[in-house]
């Protein structure tokens, strides 16, 4: 069983996590596909940092029947209006030459039949790489890290925005891009990542 709103595992009979109890995130809900752990760790990372794009529409498949799967069980879940994905800088988005999580994104909303905007958010600042950041610094690391898009402040208001990424670890990311979106008026945030980092052991 998996905690509704971060999708780390609970180890307990509770509804809702213990880090999700202390930090109430700003989006609602997260979807994976798998754990980030060996073998698929590596193919993260060859997507990311190994430019092996092909990989992207695989990801996207496992996350769509994962999603599926999860949206029939729960009920009161529903597909968003609108999928955007978590933007990198400009600087970064340079140097690697594409964005991972829109590569994810756009088959994921051809075979939901879902809306992509993929320059729904932009990241205003050059911020440090997450990963390289102990956890306690992400948030601090990510604030104020995204603006609305200009064409997108009068469309979002009442709309259910799903948010695509590769990998969740903290989940400082995707709560930074939540309060955004629903800073401008989004009723809803979920979460779309492929792979979610395993709590420590």
């Amino acid at each position: 069983m998996r905690c509704p709103q971060c999708a780390l595992v609970l180890t307990s009979d509770t509804t809702v996590c213990g880090q999700c109890q202390q930090h109430s995130p700003a989006y609602d809900a997260t979807f994976t596909a798998a754990d980030y752990v060996a073998p698929l760790d590596q193919l993260a990372l060859g997507l990311k940092f190994g430019a092996q794009l092909g990989l992207a529409r695989w990801m996207a498949a496992r996350l769509r029947d994962a999603l599926l799967q999860q949206v029939e069980l729960n009920k009161g879940h529903s597909l968003p209006d609108l999928l955007c994905p978590v933007p990198l800088g400009q600087q970064r988005l340079s140097e690697r030459g594409y964005n991972q999580a829109l590569e994810i994104a756009r088959p994921l909303a051809c075979s939901l039949g879902l809306a992509l905007d993929a320059r729904l958010c932009l990241r205003q600042v050059e911020t440090s790489a997450q990963s390289l950041l102990p956890l306690e610094q992400r948030a601090k690391n990510i604030k104020n890290a995204f603006l609305l898009a200009p064409h997108a402040i009068d469309t979002i208001h009442g709309l259910h925005i799903g948010v695509v990424d590769d990998v969740m670890t903290s989940g400082r990311t995707l709560d930074e891009m939540a309060k955004t979106l629903k800073r401008f008026g989004a009723a809803r945030v979920s979460n779309f990542v492929f792979a979610r980092t395993p709590p420590p052991a």
